[in-house]
């Protein structure tokens, strides 16, 4: 179970790194990229699963049915036992990862274009959302020779494992579970909650679709797909396109967490052929039990980087004091004492 996620993807090691140099290479101009803008959205149906992790709410048979299905263990070096943090209702954190490419049987795994480390603590009833940008100039601890990289390549080069154990190094926090998922299935999933409602925090026009700013649209999951693709004509760039996609996920908490249709096979099906998790049945019931007010105060933030055009390739070079501030973010929200982000535990 451990190297499923490796092993499912039968690339060579040539082959893999002659696809990432064209992603690279792809990603580095000024142009539209019509598919790029496409790919954060399997966060979405993430959120669907993180809806059944923290709310709850679902028949017992169908919960546990999906969950197994969703099952595959990361084989990362996490920090701490993950197990006794959840008996001991401790904060816990959540790498939630969003794919580049379709369906979980694809040949090549493509790119974790979506990162965002979620922080849960029951005792201040507090939940942090902090994203990371897919260009953040990292070296991948076990890929020495392919560093320096994109953070989003480290998926590609080493899976679920690769990735965790890149965020666990760059920002000195646990990771203890992860959610992962693709693009299949996010329009149907919007849809089947019978859309959402936001307020767009600019106007734009994207692919046919209009948006206004200051006015709340209600959206099915083609135009949701449109309000968070847009990047380009956005004056901040990807953290633009960043916060419009978590205005969505919000809006999709908030209408999904009472809403019927959870309960509904089609849906459910949805979720577990496009997501994979090491969150067990029982682990998502205590989170459920246990974890459910810290979801009444959910906070957002992101890692700023600035432009780096070296070696060929569009980084973000994040500074040091950067990573420190997030860092002391995140371990505060986990009830953990700040220490310096090159220190190890």
């Amino acid at each position: 179970m451990d190297n499923q996620s490796e092993s499912e993807f039968p690339l060579t090691r040539a082959e893999y790194q002659r696809q990432i140099r064209r992603g690279n290479n792809q990603n580095g101009g000024n142009g539209p990229h019509r598919h790029r803008g496409r790919k954060i959205f399997g966060i979405i149906i993430l959120i669907l699963l993180a809806i059944v992790v923290i709310f709850g709410g679902l028949a017992w048979h169908n919960a546990k049915q999906t969950s197994d299905q969703m099952f595959t263990s990361a084989g990362a070096n996490k920090r701490r036992n993950a197990q006794k943090v959840l008996a001991q209702k401790r904060p816990v954190s959540i790498l939630l990862l969003g794919t580049d490419t379709g369906d979980l049987g694809r040949t090549y795994k493509g790119r974790t274009d979506t990162i965002i480390v979620m922080t849960i603590n029951p005792q201040t009833k507090k939940t942090m959302l902090m994203s990371v940008p897919r260009d953040m100039k990292v070296n991948l601890p076990d890929y020495e020779d392919e560093s320096p990289a994109k953070i989003n390549a480290a998926y590609a080069y080493g899976g679920t494992k690769e990735t965790i154990n890149t965020v666990q190094k760059y920002f000195n926090i646990p990771i203890d579970y992860y959610a992962l998922v693709n693009m299949a299935g996010m329009k149907q999933a919007i849809n089947q909650v019978g859309g959402v409602t936001v307020t767009s925090p600019l106007t734009f026009t994207y692919e046919g679709y209009s948006f206004t700013k200051g006015v709340p649209e209600h959206m099915n999951g083609t135009k949701a797909l449109k309000f968070c693709r847009m990047r380009y004509d956005d004056p901040q760039g990807d953290y633009g396109r960043q916060q419009r996609q978590k205005m969505v996920i919000m809006a999709l908490l908030k209408k999904s967490a009472s809403y019927k249709t959870v309960l509904n096979q089609k849906f459910l099906k949805t979720i577990s052929k496009n997501a994979k998790t090491d969150l067990s049945f029982s682990n998502m019931m205590t989170l459920a039990k246990s974890y459910r007010g810290a979801t009444k105060n959910i906070q957002q933030g992101h890692v700023q980087g600035t432009d780096d055009d070296s070696d060929g390739q569009a980084f973000q070079s994040v500074s040091y004091n950067e990573r420190q501030r997030v860092s002391n973010i995140l371990r505060k929200n986990l009830g953990l004492d700040p220490v310096d982000i090159d220190e190890g535990e």
